[in-house]
């Protein structure tokens, strides 16, 4: 099958990663269901059910038109309407949207809350526009992307490059097309429909899923080091929780380096210089004073800690750096960002008995609390941050049970990948069989 998932999909690496990962796990299950077989489920899984590729035309604050790439591949809705975010990142292309949306089938699996996967971005990069710029390249995006979402279709979330403010003006220009004011997109802002702790609910659900990994080893958090990579959203967020649970997470990083702090990371002067100033973190080790020091270029996995949290992007943790954690002694690595961790690396880890928490499992945090601000959308209501972060810890332990109940199930006992690619299916594929062949 490999031969042809890569024919029929060219030039596409990120989606072949994706997809093999997933099958190797499901020998096992489709041994042992027949059914499945029969009614080609894995093939009809692989296919989108719907991919969309549109131009995104927009002009800067200097009166020059730029034309961009804007994608949505809607993948599977057996369990509800599509759910997944939209990248705007000049990486962006059709084999990393359909390998984002292939792990959010599964990913919203998990969660049990009746949601689809999907995924969409451009190639527009929001780093350095104006927020005039910003907004018209959003309204021009949505002004296509509105045809083919809505509450109960597709329901579109942030992602990479895309935070409140972009949330926001793709959020406005849905509303003055469509003339509805409905929960379409999710991560808007508290006063206009937004959930609580949603900015904050991948981070925090990747440190719970952690914690679920430590407590099954008969350890917890408290007093452990942690080393975090990126400084967006998710990392932010994850070194939040981290401190708030008893453990010091030493790092975080972006493109041009990563930072140390002994002392562990002030997470308050990193919201202001990632979210007030849209800075970079090495204006951190400046301000910060002499317990932090930046490092240009090299590997955040080079720092020694107990815990590994990867939070910026696919593929940044490989063999080597792998290598390095397990000589210093890592004790669990859970992924913060979608396939962070390459597939030669997650071996390394698992072989050494390092706990692993792959992303679909242990970032599904983010769409949890997405799928909860549509519950609250469909009901004109708004709950407190205390009722939204129970219901995201109860989601997260949740999850850890299903997956490592599911891989004792199967005879691999603790091994999350196994566990969580194979309980997402079978609810998937459970679906598609009542469903008929659609």
């Amino acid at each position: 099958m490999r031969a042809e998932i890569e024919h029929r999909n060219p030039a596409q690496p990120e989606f072949h990663q994706a997809v093999h990962e997933v099958l190797e796990s499901l020998a096992p299950v489709l041994a042992a269901r027949e059914d499945y077989a029969q009614a080609a489920i894995v093939e009809r899984l692989l296919e989108p059910e719907r991919q969309v590729l549109f131009r995104v035309p927009w002009q800067d604050d200097r009166g020059k038109v730029h034309v961009n790439r804007g994608f949505r591949v809607e993948f599977n809705s057996a369990l509800g309407p599509y759910k997944g975010g939209l990248r705007f990142h000049p990486s962006v292309n059709l084999g990393i949207v359909k390998f984002l949306g292939f792990e959010q089938i599964f990913k919203n699996a998990l969660t049990g809350l009746g949601i689809g996967g999907g995924k969409g971005g451009s190639d527009f990069d929001p780093h350095g526009r104006s927020d005039s710029e910003v907004m018209r390249f959003c309204q021009s995006f949505m002004t296509e992307l509105q045809r083919h979402i809505g509450e109960h279709t597709d329901v579109p979330a942030g992602d990479i490059g895309v935070g409140g403010r972009e949330i926001g003006y793709l959020f406005g220009q849905y509303r003055r097309i469509t003339n509805r004011w409905e929960g379409v997109l999710t991560g808007k802002g508290r006063s206009w429909g937004g959930s609580a702790i949603r900015p904050e609910a991948t981070g925090y659900g990747n440190v719970y899923f952690a914690a679920e990994m430590l407590h099954r080893r008969g350890e917890d958090l408290q007093g452990q080091t942690a080393v975090v990579s990126g400084s967006g959203n998710v990392a932010i967020y994850t070194i939040e929780k981290l401190k708030a649970l008893g453990a010091n997470p030493l790092t975080c990083s972006d493109s041009g380096g990563y930072v140390v702090d002994d002392k562990g990371i002030d997470v308050d002067l990193l919201k202001q210089i990632k979210e007030v100033e849209r800075g970079r973190v090495s204006e951190y080790a400046t301000r910060r004073g002499g317990s932090a020091r930046y490092v240009a270029g090299g590997s955040v996995w080079d720092v020694p800690a107990d815990i590994a949290l990867p939070s910026a992007t696919q593929n940044e943790l490989g063999a080597d750096a792998a290598t390095t954690l397990i000589r210093n002694g890592v004790k669990a690595v859970s992924e913060g960002a979608n396939m962070p961790t390459t597939p030669e690396a997650v071996d390394l880890l698992t072989a050494a008995g390092v706990a692993f928490g792959p992303g679909k499992a242990a970032n599904a945090g983010g769409v949890a609390v997405s799928a909860l601000e549509m519950s609250q959308n469909a009901a004109r209501d708004t709950w407190t941050p205390a009722r939204v972060e129970e219901e995201l810890l109860r989601i997260m332990r949740d999850i850890h049970h299903t997956c490592y109940e599911t891989a004792e199930r199967y005879g691999a006992p603790g091994d999350y990948v196994a566990g969580a690619n194979i309980a997402g299916f079978e609810r998937v594929a459970d679906a598609m069989l009542a469903q008929g062949v659609i």
